[in-house]
């Protein structure tokens, strides 16, 4: 019971958290701010959670997790249909994701800009005492690979049934896909919230460009 409750004032001080990270941005934002809309005193938040760092951590984790899930449901969803079919509706649910959640994409890109500074969490002295003390930050380093291995899965899947042509290796043909989708996600941070374009270039031309180039790489046999 103690656990169960201890979970539960996590899930109300992280949603807090999103809210005002929302609202202001992390750098931005204050512990009191988090506190107060939590409807709790610092003391208590701090009991929780020892710095801002470990509850941006908690969001990307959160993040990461719904992500996942909406991979898992595209996946069922497209289970009698063809591997490349699949490959592409992933892509198009992770534009959707980063465009119905401004935050979530922002924090996921702040964290694989801390995985590649720090050459994967192996070089601890570009990590912050805060993330390295954050249990968060374990937790996102067992599930963030899972969103290239549900991909990988269905670029082979998608090589057996014969949807997929491209004879490269499914995780290259992932990274480069992933490569597409954040580039998409970056213009969608640079924009703001609104997700107002950039030059004004639709997003939703940005979005069937991505799938168009990916679907006839895909079905290429010599990819260049």
């Amino acid at each position: 019971m103690k656990d169960s409750k201890r979970l539960n004032k996590e899930k109300v001080i992280i949603d807090a958290a999103e809210i005002i990270f929302n609202e202001v941005g992390f750098k931005n934002a204050k512990m009191e701010d988090i506190a107060r809309q939590a409807k709790i005193t610092k003391v208590t938040l701090y009991t929780y959670f020892q710095s801002k760092e470990n509850l941006y951590l908690a969001l990307t984790y959160r993040a990461l997790q719904h992500l996942s899930d909406r991979y898992y449901e595209i996946m069922d969803k497209n289970k009698d249909k063809s591997g490349l079919e699949s490959v592409l509706a992933i892509m198009e649910g992770f534009m959707t994701f980063c465009e119905q959640n401004f935050l979530y994409s922002e924090v996921m890109l702040d964290y694989f800009s801390l995985v590649r500074s720090t050459a994967d969490g192996s070089n601890e002295a570009k990590l912050t005492e805060a993330v390295k003390e954050s249990m968060y930050y374990v937790k996102i380093q067992d599930i963030q690979n899972l969103p290239f291995k549900l991909t990988v899965k269905e670029i082979e899947r998608g090589k057996r049934d014969g949807s997929i042509l491209v004879s490269i290796d499914p995780m290259l043909m992932t990274l480069y896909g992933w490569s597409l989708v954040i580039g998409y996600a970056k213009v969608i941070s640079a924009s703001g919230k609104s997700a107002t374009p950039l030059f004004h270039v639709s997003l939703r031309d940005l979005k069937e460009l991505n799938l168009k180039i990916a679907r006839n790489t895909f079905t290429s046999k010599t990819f260049v």
